[in-house]
């Protein structure tokens, strides 16, 4: 009998790392279709077969504008804008900086990331769960180099190089979501409570309110 009860607790864990992930598709393709307004499923509706064309699953992406308070941009290829990944637990971003150019400290809450470095140099790094003593792990990438960040971990690169720095970055969802910490917190709509983040900052509320007032740059868009 306990031999049962360990199968199943086995199962049961096994379960719920796979429904973790982006499920995996049922057909050789499923093209995004719109959404019929007010209905919404956990993914994409899938395009007539028969309607699908090459188009579907191509996109030029071209190099980035700069010119912003990060000096960073980020070129999502994700299913929005690419409809042939629906289902397919994958995307990818192109991620252009200037010199002294930051992607600033961000997370995808439904997929890992893989970042290879095709031109300058970068200074990256991401922390780990409380659980794990928030543990910083950094390294500075040259071109060619390959750096993966972990699902849902608070992460960023730094261009630290003299000249404007590339990158591309894989991730394991076809939409894997980004929130930038501190959009999140100090953009965020409504506004937090002053008295929440004074509190959790241990600062003053002049400084929150300082905060709260600066134009968050949203280099995802």
């Amino acid at each position: 009998m306990k031999v049962v009860y360990f199968l199943v607790a086995i199962l049961a864990l096994t379960s719920t790392v796979v429904s973790a992930y982006d499920p995996s598709p049922l057909q050789d393709f499923c093209v995004a279709a719109k959404e019929k307004d007010g209905v919404f499923v956990n993914g994409k509706f899938c395009k007539d077969p028969k309607l699908v064309k090459a188009e579907d699953f191509f996109k030029h992406v071209e190099p980035a504008n700069t010119a912003n308070p990060l000096g960073s941009q980020v070129t999502p290829v994700f299913v929005d804008q690419l409809p042939g990944l629906n289902t397919l637990g994958i995307s990818l971003a192109r991620i252009d900086y200037a010199p002294k150019g930051l992607n600033p400290p961000h997370t995808h809450p439904r997929g890992t990331e893989i970042l290879i470095v095709l031109e300058g140099t970068l200074y990256v790094g991401f922390v780990t769960s409380n659980q794990d003593g928030n543990r910083l792990f950094t390294k500075v990438l040259n071109k060619g180099d390959v750096f993966v960040f972990p699902i849902g971990l608070i992460h960023f690169q730094l261009n630290v190089g003299y000249g404007n720095a590339v990158a591309i970055a894989g991730l394991s969802s076809q939409n894997p979501g980004t929130i930038t910490i501190a959009n999140a917190l100090f953009k965020a709509n409504p506004p937090i409570s002053p008295e929440v983040l004074t509190k959790a900052f241990q600062v003053d509320k002049s400084t929150i309110d300082y905060l709260q007032k600066q134009s968050w740059y949203d280099n995802n868009n």
